[in-house]
């Protein structure tokens, strides 16, 4: 969101920015933005940081499992996640209450007459806010509360879409079109399971009980999609969705004069970054030391951004650190390997500047960025269960001198950038677009507003088929008429 309002803040927009209480990610002071803090119930870094945490220890516990240990450990993960989601979404509805029930603040939105609401749909407070306030609608968006995008607004054959988590293809065997199915039918069930509970009352309390909880999220004039056809399958799509994939990618800037020492004293090995994003800061001890004793073993420097305890066989080939600038040393010509969880960002900054992936995938949809490149032949991924010393090693050395993922990597890179126009140009393009007309209400499709019956046609075909059957039924019936008026004839003649 920040590289967005960045972009509109140069172009003279004046953006309102409104927070929870307690955020981790997003200022109260700004000079981008003005900002509006509503209150939020406390606790919520000390409970990501546990759930991130106990994550972990579930997968570890995992290490070279039975058939049976495999589904066990499966399901603790599936049920913590989901506890955690519904916790998120239980806060976000009380803060929607709390700010349609504050009457001085609802007042002071209406007075500034907002051009759009912009909002990331992963929680639904920004979409009630817009319907409120009677405004157009922008998402930012690749999650939405009802799953991922594109499968709840665009068609989806899921003979060769597949769904999210699976970490399948475009093309799927028998076998795995019959998982592609189940996963969908369960995967949707779960996401109204963890969200409609908490929403539903709101939207019946707020907006009365004649809205379509259904297709109230779904209603936004445009979908910016934090994704492209260089990172997803090809797959059908829509015309209010707009494609902006890498649209935080920026050419490097000069690193730092002590990081650019340590990397030119890598000489023609280069240097490997490995940083696991904002919210994982360090790891079990044993995978630690797992990891630093991989990374001693190797003749490239490293940079790690790491804040747990130093490990103990740390090699002199490798730098920690509390922070480092990721695009700038992504964008290094000496950086031949990125070590990540794989997180959204991360994809596609790495693709940006074609640098091959060794994922160490955690939590939420990090597998299934990673084994999207891996099938596009520009990632090794590691099991964090499985991780050994010689395994990491093995992944490094696979990804480091195997040139065909530096290529893969470069062609993805390649396909990125060449493009008629930036994506957060036409991010801020479209954004205008929405201002300048008060909406675009004629590039939405009516097909999110039908039910699965008639979208299906069902109702058609049933009618069609009760025609034919009463056409065939009626035929049927007269030449059995005939037959019989034929038949009584023959035998009065005969008599």
């Amino acid at each position: 969101m920040k590289v967005i309002i960045e972009e509109l803040h140069v172009k003279g927009h004046e953006v309102t920015v409104v927070r929870p209480s307690e955020s981790l990610l997003i200022s109260e002071m700004s000079p981008l933005y003005t900002s509006v803090t509503v209150p939020s119930p406390g606790g919520f870094k000390e409970n990501i940081e546990g759930f991130l945490s106990r994550q972990l220890d579930i997968r570890l516990q995992g290490k070279n499992p039975s058939f049976w240990s495999k589904i066990w450990t499966y399901i603790q993960i599936e049920k913590l996640t989901l506890d955690q989601f519904i916790q998120l979404h239980i806060i976000r509805s009380q803060i929607v209450i709390q700010m349609f029930e504050d009457e001085n603040l609802m007042q002071s939105f209406h007075e500034a007459k907002y051009d759009l609401v912009l909002t990331d749909p992963f929680a639904g407070v920004g979409a009630m806010l817009a319907r409120r306030l009677q405004v157009p609608l922008v998402f930012n968006v690749r999650w939405t509360i009802q799953g991922e995008a594109h499968f709840l607004i665009a068609p989806s054959p899921l003979s060769y879409i597949p769904f999210t988590a699976t970490e399948l293809t475009d093309k799927m065997t028998f076998p795995q079109r019959i998982k592609n199915v189940l996963s969908y039918n369960l995967g949707m069930f779960t996401m109204s399971y963890i969200a409609e509970p908490y929403y539903k009352p709101v939207v019946k309390k707020c907006f009365g009980p004649d809205v379509d909880y259904s297709t109230f999220f779904l209603d936004a004039d445009i979908w910016l999609m934090r994704n492209d056809f260089f990172f997803e399958f090809p797959r059908p799509t829509m015309p209010n969705i707009i494609y902006m994939g890498g649209f935080q990618c920026k050419p490097p800037k000069p690193l730092p004069a002590d990081l650019e020492e340590f990397v030119q004293s890598s000489g023609d090995h280069g240097v490997i970054m490995m940083t696991l994003g904002t919210l994982v800061r360090k790891l079990p001890r044993g995978v630690t030391e797992e990891i630093a004793a991989a990374f001693a073993q190797l003749p490239q420097k490293v940079v790690w951004r790491y804040m747990g305890q130093r490990p103990a066989n740390l090699g002199n080939n490798t730098l920690i650190v509390n922070w480092l600038p990721q695009k700038d040393l992504l964008g290094h010509p000496k950086t031949p390997v990125f070590v990540t969880h794989r997180g959204t960002n991360g994809v596609q900054e790495a693709i940006y500047h074609g640098v091959p992936v060794v994922g160490l995938p955690l939590f939420f949809d990090q597998p299934d960025n990673l084994s999207r490149i891996k099938a596009k032949g520009g990632a090794v991924i590691v099991e964090i269960a499985e991780l050994d010393r010689h395994i990491f090693g093995d992944a490094l050395k696979t990804a480091l001198y195997n040139s065909s993922y530096r290529e893969n990597m470069q062609r993805l890179s390649r396909l990125n950038r060449d493009q008629p126009m930036k994506p957060l140009d036409k991010a801020v393009f479209w954004i205008e677009y929405v201002i300048r007309y008060k909406g675009a209400r004629h590039l939405q499709s009516q097909s999110h507003k039908m039910s699965w019956f008639v979208y299906n046609s069902i109702d058609v075909i049933a009618a069609l088929l009760g025609v034919i059957l009463l056409v065939t039924f009626t035929c049927i019936s007269i030449v059995m008429l005939l037959w019989r008026i034929i038949s009584v004839g023959k035998k009065f003649k005969h008599e």
